[in-house]
């Protein structure tokens, strides 16, 4: 009881020193401040009291638990401005040319980048926030397919996959695609895609943009036959769907550009999509697959 009473002391006597940790140390190696910082800026001083600073992920997989960030990352609260009553939260977002942009990138260091059911619905939440608050939506594709097995199937890869679809192809916002490496299947379509009204796609020249792998393509097209012919066709698979010229061809990308020139690209694009407007048709709500 004690050991408890001292930790709420702390916290409501310096917030900002209750939620310190390397990712807080991380911003200021950067020259920026915190989630927590930046509300304590902006409001009153003295006024910010802060809910859900206790909350924790539950998460054990890769090791997740190693990591529980006070509040579960996202600050919530309310405060005031100028003495007016306002509800804040703050979570940290990457920022180009001094203007907030949400980043969704697939991982090829787990799981070789796969989507699987939680990180389409965590993305899929992501893009939903960033299109509520007019945030534009910058995607980096690295993704080899969907994840398989019957797990994933019996809890509904499909329904919750179709939900990053969706959310993708709804958001209004500025939407700009960078392809880096692997583009397969279904994946790559969900991936905010052209297809999906993206305003920008651009692929890195070693992009690979196929509905699947050479390798595994070629073993189910030529099965049974000779592994010197199977050889001899996934060569030939390489040369003609591993590359982002097919895409480029079919208006699914706008350009094929060199990976040094992306953050200007970005940039220029940022800046002229400044003025988007998009409608989409009257109607009461979207269907969103739940």
């Amino acid at each position: 009881f004690l050991m408890l009473s001292r930790t709420l002391f702390r916290r409501q006597a310096a917030p900002w020193a209750f939620r310190m940790n390397s990712s807080a140390a991380k911003q200021h190696q950067k020259g920026k401040l915190s989630a927590l910082e930046r509300v304590t800026l902006l409001l009153d001083e003295g006024t910010f009291r802060e809910y859900d600073a206790l909350v924790e992920h539950k998460c054990h997989d890769f090791n997740m638990q190693a990591n529980r960030p006070a509040g579960d990352g996202v600050v919530t609260g309310h405060g005031k401005i100028f003495g007016k009553q306002v509800y804040v939260f703050s979570q940290d977002f990457t920022v180009f040319g001094g203007r907030t942009v949400c980043v969704i990138a697939n991982q090829p260091k787990v799981l070789a980048g796969v989507l699987d059911i939680n990180a389409s619905v965590k993305a899929a939440r992501l893009v939903r926030f960033a299109d509520c608050f007019n945030i534009p939506i910058l995607t980096f594709v690295d993704v080899p397919g969907f994840l398989p097995g019957t797990a994933q199937e019996y809890g509904g890869i499909i329904r919750h996959g179709s939900k990053l679809l969706f959310a993708f192809a709804e958001a209004t916002v500025p939407k700009i695609t960078v392809i880096t490496r692997k583009a397969y299947g279904g994946a790559y379509d969900v991936m905010s895609s052209k297809h999906l009204r993206g305003d920008v796609n651009y692929a890195w020249p070693q992009a690979e943009i196929a509905v699947m792998g050479a390798a595994g393509a070629c073993n189910i097209l030529f099965r049974g036959q000779p592994k010197e012919k199977i050889q001899q066709e996934t060569n030939r698979y390489n040369q003609l769907f591993c590359t982002p010229m097919e895409a480029a061809k079919r208006g699914y990308l706008d350009e094929v550009i060199a990976p040094e020139t992306t953050r200007l690209r970005l940039c220029e694009d940022l800046e002229r999509l400044r003025s988007k407007r998009l409608v989409n048709p009257s109607k009461k709500h979207s269907n969103i697959p739940l």
